[in-house]
């Protein structure tokens, strides 16, 4: 799956579209509060402007369902990244209108223009090919540097590297490096390989476990799916959350699964969702009534870390517990920090993983993190990705 990246393409005098995720929370001021996505990107920007490419930066931001929104607009994330790249970065009003047609024509080399929010325009949605030519007409290379987006068909993500016809279709650092960590990594290797797997809901990840199950040494589940394999074993789940009508499924991945699925031998349930809550710690499935499990137990979560530590790659995807809520994020700590610990290859699947791996202060004793949360999950399901396969090999 190796694809030919920006730093192999000569952009000095040309004109390139590059799809990032500036995906950015805001508050009621509209200022940023999280400018990861932005700093994320910045390898590839910077490799444009620095060899004299024109760039022009197109993303979506939020839902605004089709038409433009000041909420969603992107000009704080222009306005943050004139400030981390210390140079004036122009702003489009929209996307592929006048003002964005002028501000395209305007620039000259090394300039950086953000486009405004993608999703204004309704055929961004849905694939629009009017919309993915007007936006491929701007631009003599593409660039995808949105990981984020990219289990999506797009029109920014698929319909305009299909508009470019023969013009070069390339990946950014951030895309070539999910692609390694991810599909690579994942294909061969080093064992023993450990997949750990929490979150609430057993639907959510069933494609995720039934492909890691034929390629993974052991797949470890916590959170609250762990509750719905437990009831799978005739076990007393409580107040939990669980998915009665996953249990049959549970069952058949247990019977498939043999003892490469573990699942936890303890749990920490209180009878209230609070942290002043009662609180107790049980064996698993033996959660009385009136209390619902929020984490697990210290049993499990040192075994889960004992088998963790002896893995040479690991994957993570879903806390083992109500990780914002101490004392429930015991859990979620041990087995961050056996990761943190281990000598192997650590790769990190977004959503809430990245965020406790951030919030922990282990960002920089992982190898990996990947930056999509849902696009991860579909990698990690074993997915193709259109809009990765219709970009120029290596």
């Amino acid at each position: 799956m190796a694809k030919k990246t920006i730093d192999a393409v000569d952009v000095a005098g040309k004109k390139v579209l590059m799809r990032v995720d500036f995906n950015v929370p805001l508050d009621n001021d509209l200022n940023i509060t999280d400018d990861r996505r932005i700093e994320m990107a910045l390898p590839s920007i910077r490799s444009v402007i620095d060899r004299g490419g024109k760039l022009i930066l197109a993303s979506h931001l939020g839902r605004p369902k089709g038409e433009a929104n000041p909420k969603f607009s992107l000009a704080p994330a222009a306005k943050r990244l004139g400030e981390i790249l210390g140079r004036d970065v122009a702003f489009a009003s929209d996307t592929v209108g006048p003002d964005a047609a002028a501000k395209v024509a305007a620039l000259t080399d090394g300039d950086v223009l953000l486009l405004e929010n993608l999703r204004f325009n309704a055929g961004e949605k849905a694939g629009d090919e009017t919309f993915s030519a007007q936006l491929a007409e701007f631009a003599d290379i593409y660039c995808n540097n949105a990981f984020g987006t990219c289990h999506r068909e797009d029109a920014s993500m698929y319909g305009v590297p299909m508009a470019m016809g023969g013009k070069p279709k390339v990946v950014g650092s951030l895309v070539e490096k999910e692609i390694k960590y991810l599909t690579e990594v994942i294909e061969s290797p080093q064992r023993p390989f450990v997949a750990i797997l929490g979150g609430a809901k057993v639907s959510d990840k069933i494609k995720v476990i039934d492909n890691l199950l034929g390629v993974c040494d052991h797949v470890i589940i916590g959170g609250a799916m762990a509750y719905t394999f437990s009831l799978a074993t005739g076990g007393k789940v409580g107040d939990s959350l669980v998915e009665p009508d996953k249990v049959e499924l549970a069952k058949s991945l247990l019977d498939q699964a043999g003892d490469k699925l573990v699942l936890p031998i303890d749990t920490h349930c209180g009878d209230d969702f609070n942290k002043d809550c009662n609180k107790q710690v049980v064996a698993a499935g033996e959660i009385p009534d009136g209390f619902e499990g929020l984490d697990i137990g210290p049993e499990s979560a040192k075994k889960f870390a004992d088998i963790v530590k002896a893995a040479k790659t690991v994957v993570w995807n879903g806390p083992m517990g109500v990780f914002e809520m101490p004392p429930f994020d015991e859990g979620t700590k041990i087995v961050a920090q056996a990761i943190a610990d281990g000598d192997g290859i650590s790769i990190i699947g977004g959503g809430d993983s990245a965020a406790a791996v951030a919030q922990l202060g282990f960002e920089d004793s992982v190898t990996h993190v990947s930056t999509g949360g849902g696009a991860s999950l579909a990698m990690l399901e074993g997915q193709k990705f259109s809009a990765v396969e219709i970009l120029d090999e290596a």
